[in-house]
C-alpha cells in the first residue's frame, strides 16, 4: 500500500475536509463540513455542505454553501466564512439523509440566497 501524505502544500484530501468545523468572522462556531459537492465534468468543489443544529448528530440540517464563501484560516484550525448565524435560519437545508437535487435551478436559488452570482 502506497502511504500518501494527507496534505502537500495547498492541497487537503476529502477525507480531512469532512469534519472540519465552520467558524463565522465574529468567531462563533456554525457547524462542521458534512461533505462537499463536486461538479463531475471540471472536478471544481461547487458546495461544502454545513452540518448545523441538533444534538449528539440527530435532527441536524444540512446547508449547501457555495464553496467560495469558505475560507481556511490555520489559527482556528477551521474555515471562516462571512456569515451571521442569523442568515442561516431561512436559508436552503435539508435534513440529513435528504437529498436535493443539485441540478442548475437549485443551484442558482443557493448562490442568490448568498448573494453570489451562479457561475454554471
Amino acid at each position: 500500500m502506497i502511504d500518501i501524505p494527507a496534505h502537500q502544500g495547498d492541497l487537503i484530501a476529502s477525507d480531512r475536509v469532512e469534519g472540519t468545523a465552520v467558524f463565522n468572522r465574529q468567531g462563533d462556531h456554525l457547524g462542521q463540513i458534512a461533505r462537499f459537492m463536486v461538479d463531475k465534468a471540471s472536478g471544481q468543489v461547487r458546495y461544502a455542505v454545513l452540518s448545523f443544529g441538533g444534538f449528539l448528530g440527530i435532527g441536524q440540517d444540512h446547508y449547501p454553501l457555495p464553496w467560495s464563501m469558505l475560507h481556511y484560516d490555520t489559527q482556528q484550525g477551521g474555515y471562516v466564512v462571512d456569515l451571521d448565524k442569523r442568515l442561516l435560519e431561512h436559508a436552503p437545508r435539508h435534513g440529513a439523509g435528504e437529498d436535493p437535487r443539485y441540478d442548475e435551478d437549485y443551484g442558482r436559488s443557493v448562490y442568490q440566497y448568498y448573494g453570489m452570482i451562479y457561475p454554471w
